[in-house]
């Protein structure tokens, strides 16, 4: 690293939440005096003001827009000792209260003696006209605050701690760091955000814990399992999670080891961090939070799950007249689904693309408003939403919507509000308290719907209410913990009450992405000859060919293709790291799609370039982000809150003196994201196939040309390309599709809805 010594002379721009710092440094010469060149440095900085001497270790890098740059990795800062520096740096603004007019009269008294008269006597500030005794005990305690952050962030450097990470500390433990530190690091992990075992581990080991002791064993099982809810599990097999902890936590695997964490896995069960379950023959570890959802999805959905049959004459008659009404005659398995949802509290219906969800949703609808029942229709994400809103004509909205998704805030009326919604920072006011008032509720793409989300859904509908849930069960599961739509089929409760539909229809039979997506999901070879209108295969073997190709067909032939702009075109891929995942692709898209120009404003974050035009993903749950409809007069009419995991939309605008970046998603929400908020956005000209689910493209891309056996698997390829509605185009290798097709090993899921379910059930 370079080496870089001077005086602060300009603070440029500073983002006060993650201390992200741009300044103006006046480099000092070899003699340590201040020299005539300045050096723009960035990086975080909790305590940096100007006036101060700095010594910096770095990188220089040259920013696109803003040219050569000094990128600060370690820092340390010198207190200012003469006059002009005293005066410069209260001058600043350090200290609230003190600007340069009161800041010459201080010093003016004081001199070089200033900094310890405010720390040692402060009274004789009182001397100086314009600060009374009540100020001068003001500015003494504020010094002393900085000086206690600048004394702890001295302290957590010996540990390698970034600059920004020990200002999460400090603001999280204040003087009780020093205790953390010393006796439990690992208490990082559970209390702050973006403090992972590995990191909590190597702080440890720095400050002399032992590699054996119990805080870093609990934590290191307690992060293994955190890790599996990840990716979507709801508990780990016993033996799993002890070899992943063990991974984890040890060079090598021991039968002592393993019995030395089976006896914490036990202790954190008797502290009800965990729960453990014997199932299936296997003894199964739960975070306890989790066990407890599925637990109560369970006797809810039993709860619900009422025989509301009536005349079934009448049902059918009913029935007759809205086919004839409506010129449609569904199919036996259609009208077997319509009575299911007539006649039970609970029904399912599953089925690939082309097999008539869609027709029976819209004749339950008919149905129900010819009885004048209250329906309402919801879907997990906002595009899902939509689609459901456009296929039925009638308004769906998000579940989190429906729900009236609200933040958690003390001292409001948080009635109702859960342990798990509170630990995020959010609850739902539709509950068991303030149920929906509805006689119906439909649910589309529940492939999607994961554990969290379908038991506050229950929480909010009472028994009598018929809840209808339609969804692919060969889709990828959600995004988050669990796997609700195939343990509810699975579970084999509600077998009177579901219906699988396999039949495609005769107009979806002329559309080869549907055709094929069947074929991919039997495990059938799918042709790929391009004499298809809407299924294409180019053969490529070189990655520079893929790239060329993807970047032709989204700027030149697919827009004129499908009539859609470029941006409604998506690259769907199965990974994210490689040369073509997601991480490659987003820059490489973005140069050809969305070039730099004098006039779009752009800003760095978290290494990438945000532009002005870009297509933009969130990429967290964020409940308590407001959006806004604007009419065409700037007038609101609908507001907002909570933008999803997922949601893509694009930057409309970059404001550097507001600090906010402006992304409208899809009906025109527009949100405001601070500066110091752009960590949740990403570029997504490519996104992951998982991220995809729930959206449909007029076209997508998919290249497939190598990659691990363990990512590219059939259900994967499906879901893929049932995200199309009028074209497909794969990239790659023939070979690697097929080797695709072929393989059937789905990642597990470790889930327990099922279990819990047969067991009330019994």
């Amino acid at each position: 690293m370079e080496n870089l010594s001077g005086l602060v002379s300009r603070i440029i721009f500073r983002n006060e939440e993650n201390w992200y710092t741009v300044f103006e440094l006046a480099v000092f010469s070899t003699e340590g005096a201040a020299g005539s060149s300045d050096m723009v440095c960035v990086g975080n900085f909790p305590l940096l003001n100007e006036g101060e001497n700095v010594s910096l270790q770095g990188e220089y890098t040259d920013h696109p827009a803003y040219g050569i740059q000094f990128l600060v990795k370690e820092y340390e800062v010198s207190v200012p000792k003469k006059e002009a520096e005293i005066l410069r740096y209260l001058g600043s603004g350090a200290i609230k209260g003190i600007r340069e007019a009161l800041a010459r009269r201080i010093v003016k008294r004081f001199g070089e003696d200033t900094f310890r008269v405010i720390e040692e006597e402060p009274e004789r500030l009182a001397e100086i006209k314009g600060i009374t005794e009540k100020k001068a005990r003001e500015i003494a305690v504020q010094f002393a605050e900085k000086y206690e952050l600048r004394q702890a962030m001295l302290f957590l450097q010996q540990y390698g701690i970034s600059n920004l990470l020990a200002t999460k500390i400090y603001q999280r433990y204040g003087e009780g760091l020093y205790q953390i530190l010393s006796e439990n690091p690992y208490q990082l992990a559970e209390d702050i955000e973006g403090v992972g075992f590995k990191t909590a581990d190597e702080i440890a080991l720095k400050a002399g814990i032992s590699q054996s002791s119990d805080h870093r064993l609990r934590c290191g099982v307690l992060y293994a399992l955190k890790e599996a809810l990840s990716d979507g599990h709801c508990y780990l097999p016993k033996d799993l999670l002890i070899q992943r902890s063990q991974e984890l936590l040890f060079e090598e695997e021991r039968e002592e080891l393993a019995e030395v964490l089976w006896i914490q896995i036990k202790n954190l069960s008797m502290d009800k961090h965990l729960f453990i379950k014997e199932q299936n023959g296997e003894l199964c570890v739960y975070d306890a939070s989790f066990y407890y959802l599925e637990l109560k999805c369970a006797k809810r959905l039993h709860d619900l799950n009422i025989d509301l049959s009536g005349d079934e004459r009448l049902i059918a008659g009913r029935l007759k007249r809205l086919e004839e009404t409506n010129g449609i005659t569904l199919e036996e398995k259609q009208k077997t689904a319509v009575i299911k949802a007539i006649t039970s509290g609970i029904s399912i219906i599953t089925g690939g693309p082309g097999t008539g969800k869609t027709t029976i949703i819209n004749m339950i609808l008919k149905y129900f408003e010819g009885e004048k029942a209250e329906i309402l229709l919801c879907a997990p994400t906002g595009r899902a939403a939509k689609r459901m809103t456009e296929a039925t004509s009638y308004e769906a909205s998000t579940i989190q919507r429906l729900l009236h998704l609200t933040p958690y805030s003390l001292g409001a009326d948080n009635t109702g509000a859960s342990s798990e919604t509170l630990r995020n920072g959010f609850y739902y006011e539709k509950n068991e308290n303030d149920p929906l008032e509805a006689d119906v509720v439909i649910v589309d793409e529940m492939s999607m719907v994961d554990i969290s989300l379908f038991s506050a859904l229950l929480r909010a509908i009472l028994p009598g209410t018929r809840l209808v849930m339609a969804g692919d069960i060969d889709q990828l599961p959600s995004v988050g913990p669990g796997a609700v739509l195939k343990d509810l089929i699975q579970s084999g409760c509600f077998a009177d009450s579901t219906v699988i539909l396999d039949k495609i229809f005769r107009q979806a039979e002329e559309s080869d992405i549907i055709v094929n997506a069947h074929k991919i999901n039997r495990g059938e070879h799918i042709r790929l000859d391009n004499k298809s209108r809407d299924f294409f295969f180019l053969e490529r073997a070189e990655i520079n060919q893929i790239l060329k190709n993807i970047v032709i067909l989204i700027r030149d032939k697919l827009p004129c293709y499908v009539n859609a702009k470029p941006f409604d075109i998506q690259v769907l891929t199965p990974m994210k790291k490689g040369a073509l995942g997601v991480e490659s692709l987003n820059p490489i898209l973005q140069k050809y799609l969305n070039p730099p120009t004098k006039e779009k404003k752009e800003i760095e974050s978290q290494g990438q370039i945000l532009r002005e035009g870009d297509k933009v993903m969130q990429v967290k749950n964020n409940y308590q982000l407001v959006w806004e409809i604007k009419s065409r007069y700037g007038i609101v009419v609908d507001r907002g809150e909570g933008i999803f995991n997922g949601d893509t939309g694009i930057i409309v605008s970059i404001n550097a003196y507001d600090e906010a970046v402006v992304v409208e998603y899809d009906g025109g929400r527009r949100v405001n994201y601070p500066f110091s908020g752009l960590s949740e956005l990403t570029l997504s000209y490519a996104v992951t196939i998982h991220k995809s689910q729930g959206s449909e493209y007029p076209a997508v891309v998919i290249p497939i040309l190598s990659g691990p056996r363990l990512l590219f698997y059939r259900n994967l390829l499906y879901t893929g390309v049932t995200r199309a509605t009028d074209c497909v185009v794969l990239l790659g290798s023939r070979k690697k599709i097929e080797e695709m097709i072929d393989n059937a090993d789905e990642k597990r899921r470790y889930t327990g809805l099922a279990e819990r379910l047969k067991e009330i059930w019994l």
